[in-house]
């Protein structure tokens, strides 16, 4: 049993409130255990500057860390953003660009801002588990002001963490597991079974093709249940 009482192949408790700030397109506030990930998604009438003239769109995304968000403080990134941050900003944009059709989307982008405003392991994955559900909710407001004639989302798709610790695999890992974690993994799928982006380190050691078997299971069996939690908050 861990330390929070959940079996090694459990979710932490997984909340996600839809509209949660007034004025973006798509909002939500994301909270799995204490990770708690406010994403947002605005739309610019215009596209990426290599996409101009090709009539497609763009999605990209932005993640930042509050300087509350942690047990010592973070410093705001006013000119240059980190490399952990600019990797998972990276990742984030990646995932949910695989899951939109960017002709329908005409010659626009979509910024999802994913800020941390409280983090306890995991906030990569939370962050694009309720991106995902921001990016829905704008394209939808573009529907219903007929920009769009339909929303152009070809899936839905969440990550979500596993790693080793002390020997045994184990998904969505708090800061306590992750901080002495032999493997650590953070794997993006959509619902048709598909791997987006599989992020896998052996820290300390190795890990066996057993063990990885075994991760992968966990972790879709995770991703699985964070998509049941986004349809309800979409499909009612």
């Amino acid at each position: 049993m861990r330390y929070d009482g959940r079996e090694n192949d459990q979710i932490r408790p997984v909340k996600i409130t839809p509209d949660y700030l007034m004025h973006p397109a798509g909002s939500v506030l994301i909270e799995m255990g204490d990770t708690k990930v406010i994403c947002t998604a605005s739309v610019e009438e215009k596209t990426a500057r290599h996409l101009t003239g090709t009539g497609q769109g763009w999605v990209t995304a932005e993640y930042g860390m509050l300087p509350g968000s942690t047990g010592n403080r973070k410093s705001r990134e006013r000119n240059k953003v980190d490399g952990r941050s600019q990797e998972i900003q990276r990742l984030v944009g990646r995932a949910l660009r695989s899951v939109v059709d960017m002709n329908a989307m005409g010659e626009r982008s979509v910024w999802i801002d994913c800020d941390v405003i409280q983090a306890d392991g995991g906030t990569r994955t939370a962050s694009i588990t309720g991106g995902y559900v921001a990016l829905v909710l704008a394209f939808r407001k573009l529907v219903k002001e007929g920009v769009l004639e339909e929303v152009p989302v070809k899936n839905y798709i969440s990550a979500i963490s596993v790693g080793i610790i002390d020997g045994e695999v184990r998904l969505d890992l708090p800061y306590e597991e992750d901080s002495r974690a032999g493997v650590d993994m953070n794997i993006v799928m959509n619902d048709a079974g598909e791997y987006v982006e599989i992020q896998g380190t052996a820290e300390d050691g190795a890990f066996t093709p057993e063990q990885l078997q075994q991760m992968l299971a966990y972790a879709k069996k995770g991703c699985d249940e964070l998509m049941k939690v986004q349809k309800e908050v979409l499909e009612g």
